[in-house]
């Protein structure tokens, strides 16, 4: 008996273990999903999209730079003049532009618009890997073939998600709209709303290339210098620096910058803390045990979290371009994983 409850207890520990990077991506994804919609509640409350980026970075840069130091003390003699240049194009692809894109196309159109988009990011990233020489398309393999199928996939998909609305989807509605619109400002001219989600669209697929180019650069930069929590501060420090001096320029109101106990300082802590900080680390984890491959598969998951969140929220209706334009999406992403995979 004694020996069968030991073994029982044997599985179940190996069942857990071997669950654990699954288990660390469903987490991340749903901190992710959060993100965005504290990003559109605090946006809603009139806070600048800027400042809000800039005390993203300096709340990770706070968190980051202890762990970076007491983990990995050695890695500051390796830092050179090129590995700041890296850092650099890291915070800036990676972190100020890109997040201040999505921030853009967030408040232009609506969180599980941009999460959808932000699903092509491995089909933008095959195209400039091809266009920069460090990948083949190998048209003439199957996997070649997938990797091209998907990337069209997902940009046909991204099309319809931009050009076509369709009718709205009735879903469930419990009546809670976090964001209080305000429907005595809401413009009535339906041309003013087009250019809004236009605009909305470019700002994704420009934080897309934006993301690609950070994978590209961390990909070097991984190379010439493999410190995980060391790379991440650097990164941050970079991000923050360059995040306020966009946000001095362009913020002229200083009152921007007061955080009280509010939705402001939650987004901020949050997005920098938890976000930036302790989700990092676990997809750093994930993909050193499982590869960058079972990282990238759990990504639409967060198209899901934030779909449900942003419909029980912030009262966020679907329409069918939608739903048929974030199935394509990740169809397409999943057609380009599945190429890369087999390669």
């Amino acid at each position: 008996m004694e020996t069968m409850k030991r073994t029982l207890w044997r599985q179940i520990c190996n069942l857990t273990h071997n669950l654990k990077p699954a288990l660390m991506m469903v987490v991340v994804q749903i901190a992710f999903g959060g993100v965005n919609i504290l990003y559109k509640l605090a946006a809603n409350d009139g806070m600048s999209l800027r400042v809000i980026i800039a005390y993203r970075f300096i709340f990770a840069t706070a968190f980051m730079l202890p762990v970076a130091l007491f983990f990995e003390r050695e890695s500051i003699r390796k830092v050179n003049l090129k590995i700041l240049f890296l850092a650099f194009l890291s915070g800036l692809f990676g972190g100020s532009l890109c997040h201040n894109l999505f921030l853009e196309s967030l408040v232009l159109t609506s969180a599980t618009f941009v999460c959808a988009m932000f699903n092509l990011i491995p089909a933008v990233t095959f195209i400039l890997a091809i266009s920069f020489g460090l990948e083949k398309l190998g048209i003439k393999t199957k996997e070649g073939k997938a990797k091209l199928l998907g990337t069209l996939i997902g940009i046909g998909g991204a099309m319809l998600l931009t050009f076509y609305k369709g009718e709205e989807i009735q879903t469930w509605s419990t009546h809670v709209d976090l964001l209080d619109h305000h429907h005595d400002q809401k413009s009535l001219h339906s041309d003013t709303d087009s250019v809004k989600h236009l605009l909305g669209s470019l700002s994704a697929v420009g934080s897309c290339f934006s993301f690609s180019l950070w994978l590209i650069v961390q990909d070097k930069m991984s190379k010439k210098y493999p410190y995980e929590y060391s790379s991440t501060a650097l990164m941050c420090v970079m991000g923050a620096i360059q995040s306020v001096v966009f946000a001095f320029c362009v913020e002229k109101d200083w009152s921007q910058w007061k955080l009280g106990w509010n939705i402001r300082l939650l987004t901020a802590a949050y997005s920098g803390i938890v976000a930036s900080g302790l989700m990092v680390t676990l997809v750093f984890w994930c993909v050193r045990t499982r590869g960058p491959l079972f990282a990238s598969v759990f990504s639409p998951l967060m198209l899901v979290v934030v779909a449900i969140l942003s419909s029980l929220m912030l009262e966020e209706k679907l329409h069918l371009g939608s739903v048929i334009g974030a199935t394509l999406i990740v169809c397409g992403l999943y057609a380009v994983l599945w190429g890369k995979e087999r390669r």
